[in-house]
């Protein structure tokens, strides 16, 4: 890619609130999630694809919203503006049938389109680069943002709603059991309390190591 967008130095990236993030993941534990469902599939040791599932997060037993709200809670978790850090979708990614449009596309359906939902798996088995099998896991979530006032205290009512994606991609570990995200987001990013539709938050387990494919070959972001 050229020109400024695609060279832009690391030190004017926008910034990551922390506190924006923790807003979520405060909601993260089964007894206050309103996640409405998870998605997933399975890539073999040789890069095939090896099943895949779609559920009611809510119809999940408490031990399994536990575990999976750990492995989601992962990316706005981490420590902001190091392993998690915001990007810009490129003009070329919001084009139609680019990969904005695709998750745009899966946030509305809540996850419901098994269809888009093997177009977004094909994407990532395209591009990833992983050394052993993994899972691909997203899930959708609905946040009635609280609105506070200038002192921030919480008034109570909700301000607006903040409707999103995360997604991880794990390393299995024994039978179909998906170990620590090696790498994940969150789309739209959230910024400012609001969804930001133009931006994503990227999260990679080890930054000296960054999968960089998420970024570029998988959401055409920089």
């Amino acid at each position: 890619m050229n020109g400024e967008w695609a060279n832009q130095p690391e030190e004017e990236r926008e910034m990551i609130c922390r506190e924006d993030m923790l807003e979520l993941t405060r909601r993260m534990t089964p007894a206050r999630t309103s996640f409405t469902r998870i998605a997933g599939c399975y890539i073999d040791r040789d890069g095939e694809y090896d099943g895949s599932f779609n559920t009611n997060f809510l119809k999940l037993t408490g031990t399994e919203k536990a575990k999976n709200l750990k492995l989601a809670k992962t990316v706005p978790f981490s420590d902001t503006n190091k392993n998690l850090k915001k990007y810009e979708f490129s003009p070329m990614a919001q084009k139609p049938g680019g990969m904005w449009q695709l998750l745009m596309a899966l946030k509305e359906c809540g996850l419901k389109n098994d269809a888009l939902m093997d177009t977004f798996y094909d994407v990532v088995m395209d591009h990833y680069q992983g050394d052993s099998e993994y899972a691909i896991m997203v899930f959708h979530d609905r946040y009635d943002i609280p609105a506070k006032a200038a002192d921030k205290e919480r008034l109570g009512e909700s301000e607006e709603m903040f409707e999103y994606l995360i997604c991880v991609i794990c390393p299995l570990s024994g039978e179909y059991e998906p170990g620590e995200p090696e790498c994940g987001f969150l789309f739209p990013a959230f910024t400012d309390r609001c969804g930001d539709l133009n931006h994503v938050n990227v999260y990679q387990r080890d930054p000296g190591r960054p999968h960089m494919e998420l970024v570029r070959g998988i959401l055409g972001a920089e």
